[in-house]
């Protein structure tokens, strides 16, 4: 007999967001260009590329590839260019639409909502001294919004919207005067939004940082020396506003953003073992610091190794040990196979343009596998390693929804996807005791896909009528999923039927 779960009455059931890829509205209220607003669309072949200029004119763009090397040329910086289509422009323009989406939410049964806050919008420099009004009252209404319906928002300071004129003038989070411009930054919206928001995540998938620098730190030169450094701001930065944001509201909580995934060993072979452990190593140094408060060893002797040297101060560290992040959040979607055996992986059948593939797994059209045990180990992996509160703020399944002409959109997948995924999260803590604080599936409206700024790929609860060029009415229909998640929500994840 299958065991059901339910989830506590004080659980957060919800939805995500991001600014970059939602709200649109970019060259209204005021506000100032951000890093995604020079990314071109792309597709599952054809990546997303950033556009630019020199001082002496010339133009070109250069592709942006998860998990690869990325520089612009010597003299290059991102601008906006003619004859090149930019999703973040308009996104599926949450910007004019907020009333009606949140009603959305709540017809779902939501008490959470993930955004984030366009840092450009509120500060167009990205280092203004004095905010822009008519930005700040924007997200007010967005607010006082969710309020009408008893919805709490949670808030990503940074979810890859740098400023285009901080990577213009300095490179970028490489440059350690992005700290205490950020720490201004969160202490005008902290204080701003007092009374209104008290959940508060710092900067989004901070891991990027690595798997794509342009995105994470809007470093147009992402060199491991950059890189690093990066992350080292990026580090204090957070320990500084987690020190703010307790001075400025005692019910204030911040938190860390990671993007996890879980990794498998194709063979019981020791190398693939230790090839796992690597690959982890990689993504949870992030964590290890942001939320465990140090820096591990493995990545000192890298850094070492490589010959790495952070422009730093004893007082980071000082910082980073007293004020590490109050909860750790976390992307997840799937989970990957590593190994040192490609071949024996190829002649298997196993091998594809995205890598090793699990042979106990289904997958979509963009390579990633449906794993329905993933959530599970995400989180006792993290419990164990930190013993800090946990908050699943990604999770999701992107596919190629497509409208009836009574407009309906049958998507069984997604459910299913979503179904497995629940109870996973459920075994967690009815199972294994996990503290979890809620789930924010991604996402609550249909989007533009980050990976490949197209809108074929599609995440949301609610379906909206734009193709991948940015035509159509943008209207919204609830998909079959939506009355399902307000089935979910309603029973305390207990009806998963």
């Amino acid at each position: 007999m299958t065991k059901t779960y339910s989830m506590p009455k004080d659980f957060y059931w919800g939805g995500a967001s991001a600014a970059n890829q939602y709200e649109g509205g970019y060259n209204e209220g005021g506000k100032g260009l951000n890093a995604i607003d020079v990314l071109t669309n792309g597709s599952a072949t054809e990546p997303r590329k950033v556009t630019w200029k020199t001082n002496d004119g010339k133009t070109g763009v250069t592709p942006m590839t998860w998990g690869k090397e990325f520089k612009l040329p010597d003299g290059a910086k991102p601008a906006l260019l003619d004859n090149y289509y930019y999703p973040s422009h308009e996104g599926t323009d949450f910007y004019h639409h907020y009333k009606e989406d949140i009603k959305y939410m709540a017809e779902m049964g939501f008490n959470m909502f993930r955004l984030s806050l366009n840092w450009s919008r509120i500060l167009p420099n990205g280092d203004d001294q004095e905010p822009n009004e008519e930005g700040l009252a924007f997200y007010d209404k967005v607010f006082d919004e969710c309020a009408k319906y008893g919805i709490e928002p949670l808030v990503t300071l940074s979810h890859y919207e740098t400023p285009l004129s901080l990577i213009n003038r300095f490179g970028g989070w490489k440059d350690r005067k992005m700290i205490d411009i950020f720490v201004h930054y969160a202490d005008i919206v902290m204080n701003h939004y007092k009374g209104k928001v008290k959940y508060w995540l710092t900067f989004n998938e901070i891991n990027a940082m690595d798997m794509a620098p342009y995105m994470g730190g809007g470093l147009i030169d992402g060199s491991k020396q950059n890189r690093a450094q990066g992350a080292h701001n990026q580090f204090v930065a957070s320990s500084k506003v987690v020190k703010l944001a307790h001075e400025i509201d005692k019910n204030n909580q911040v938190g860390q953003m990671l993007a996890y995934s879980a990794y498998y060993p194709y063979t019981s072979d020791p190398a693939d073992q230790l090839l796992v452990m690597k690959a982890k190593q990689e993504m949870l140094f992030y964590s290890d610091v942001q939320t465990g408060g140090r820096y591990p060893e493995y990545r000192l002797k890298e850094y070492e190794q490589d010959g790495i040297k952070l422009d730093d101060r004893p007082e980071d560290y000082e910082l980073i040990k007293e004020y590490p992040a109050d909860f750790l959040s976390f992307s997840c979607y799937t989970s990957n196979v590593l190994t040192t055996h490609e071949a024996d992986a190829k002649a298997n059948g196993n091998m594809s343009a995205g890598g090793v593939k699990n042979p106990y797994l289904d997958y979509n059209a963009w390579g990633w596998a449906t794993d329905p045990d993933v959530l599970r180990i995400a989180l006792n992996d993290l419990w164990d390693r930190y013993h800090k509160p946990l908050f699943i703020v990604e999770n999701g399944l992107g596919w190629g929804d497509e409208l009836t002409e009574d407009h309906k959109v049958h998507d069984d997948y997604r459910i299913n996807y979503l179904r497995a995924q629940i109870k996973s999260m459920e075994e967690a803590v009815n199972e294994d005791g996990i503290p979890l604080m809620g789930y924010t599936m991604w996402s609550a409206i249909d989007l533009v896909s980050n990976g490949t700024g197209e809108m074929k790929k599609r995440y949301g609860f609610v379906y909206v009528d734009r193709d991948d060029m940015g035509n159509g009415s943008l209207k919204r229909y609830p998909k079959d999923s939506f009355n399902w998640y307000k089935k979910v929500i309603a029973s305390h994840g207990e009806d998963l039927d």
